[in-house]
């Protein structure tokens, strides 16, 4: 049965912005939402059951306790949540992942930030930035100053059919999109997400000096979900010029 299993009932949300975090191109969305957790000291807040997710059960480091490997982490504080998933979402399931998430979006009044990378050879100038949005989430977008897309494009995988979910509904909502390394896990192109991307629309300050000096550390520990998500047909989350279609 799709539901979100809540841990901690003490923990008190309203209206919470949410940063999803599946894996895609250069693992940014992942790196990203990694990073936030850990710097903000973020807590296990619910566990994610959803109709086409792996059915696999994952443990943590020191700790015996088996679990979801889609979960959700909260910082009351900061009136923020984020969605961790250690496993890719097959294309097929990503309609299901996105219906299953949708209802509690609703019921917690949740503001989401979509994030996803878009395959690009890297050069010497940083990654850019570009956002999407949903119902009136094109403000949040004016005030982080997040520039428009400079092409026609799309966005796959759960992230997409979010993305789709909240079109379809109305939502208040905004897709972060970087430029990402289209092979390797690519922690550069995390902290650009973070930095210009979520921290002005969450309205958070999170240290990304570790993203850098860590790169070859995240890279390697990365690589094994990177191999993961070059193996499968499609990636589970990724932008892609529309212009490949046409």
């Amino acid at each position: 049965m799709a539901r979100i299993s809540v841990l901690d009932e003490e923990v008190s949300l309203s209206e919470p912005t949410l940063v999803e975090g599946f894996p895609g191109v250069g693992l940014v969305g992942k790196i990203a939402t990694d990073h936030m957790i850990d710097e903000h000291g973020m807590v296990h807040y619910a566990n994610v059951h959803c109709d086409g997710l792996p059915p696999v059960a994952v443990y943590l480091e020191s700790d015996s306790a088996a679990t979801t490997p889609v979960r959700l982490y909260a910082d009351p504080e900061r009136d923020l949540v984020a969605l961790r998933s250690d496993v890719p979402v097959h294309p097929s399931a990503a309609a299901e992942v996105a219906n299953c998430l949708d209802g509690w979006f609703d019921e917690t009044g949740t503001f989401p930030v979509f994030l996803s990378g878009l395959g690009r050879e890297k050069g010497e100038e940083p990654p850019s930035l570009y956002g999407i949005a949903t119902g009136d989430g094109g403000d949040a977008l004016a005030r982080a100053e997040v520039s428009d897309p400079p092409e026609a494009g799309l966005v796959s995988g759960p992230t997409g059919a979010m993305l789709s979910a909240a079109l379809e509904r109305d939502r208040d909502a905004v897709g972060l999109i970087v430029e990402s390394d289209p092979q390797f896990p690519d922690p550069e192109a995390a902290r650009i997400l973070i930095r210009d991307g979520i921290d002005p629309i969450a309205g958070t300050e999170t240290p990304t000096d570790g993203l850098v000096d860590q790169a070859t550390e995240i890279r390697d520990a990365k690589r094994q979900l990177a191999e993961q998500m070059r193996q499968a047909s499609e990636e589970s989350t990724q932008a892609e010029p529309l212009k490949m279609f046409q």
